[in-house]
């Protein structure tokens, strides 16, 4: 019975280390992301994402890093590793849990990438996948509010690229707001991003409303 009970102590012991392993290298990734260094947090988020390979939320911020630093480069080069890799994260994420809307939808930004780099080679393919993608995540889950958000910008930049108006759309922005107000991640590094984002883009419609 002593032999038991120092066996479930010592596999306890064991959890609450990995877990603070866990915590404090994606604490540690974080702040390296603050400070600029992309590509170091890139790699610390990928050594997380080793040790915990059935979590997807190591390999959805190692998607979402690469991503958002491609935003604006030039070199193919550069952008093709980028967001290559943010691909190959993001398919990892998948795999470990599929019909995520938090994944579907840096999935979504990863297309949005490749769109806004070169609009000409894949605008119209990507594009028709960008509707599917936030159809569906609105589908799984219409109360998340970065789902409500990031399905009203791409609107907005869809209407804005056919020189419609993009008015119809603030009122998702506004509703995105409301659900931010009340949201509550679902555990530590969860995502949590898109409320000043959200105010952005609304201070934006009302500054066109006053126009």
């Amino acid at each position: 019975m002593k032999n038991t009970l120092l066996l479930i102590s010592f596999f306890i012991g064991l959890s609450v280390f990995g877990q603070d392993k866990y915590t404090k290298g994606m604490q540690q990734a974080f702040t390296l992301w603050g400070e600029g260094k992309a590509t170091e947090a890139s790699n610390l988020f990928e050594r997380v994402a080793m040790a915990e390979s059935d979590n997807w939320l190591p390999y959805y911020y190692i998607a979402q890093v690469n991503t958002l630093r491609s935003f604006g480069e030039t070199d193919k080069e550069k952008i093709s590793q980028q967001l290559e890799k943010a691909q190959e994260s993001i398919d990892l994420a998948m795999a470990i849990s599929p019909e995520n809307p938090e994944i579907l939808i840096q999935q979504a930004l990863i297309h949005t990438a490749w769109i806004a780099f070169d609009g000409a080679t894949y605008g119209m393919t990507l594009s028709a996948k960008n509707v599917a993608i936030y159809a569906k995540a609105l589908g799984l889950a219409p109360d998340n509010p970065r789902v409500v958000l990031s399905k009203a910008e791409w609107d907005m930049g869809s209407a804005k690229y056919f020189g419609k108006d993009t008015t119809p759309y603030c009122k998702d922005v506004e509703r995105s707001l409301e659900l931010f107000a009340n949201f509550k991640p679902e555990g530590p590094f969860y995502p949590n991003w898109g409320k000043e984002r959200a105010t952005m883009i609304l201070n934006e419609c009302h500054s066109e409303e006053v126009k």
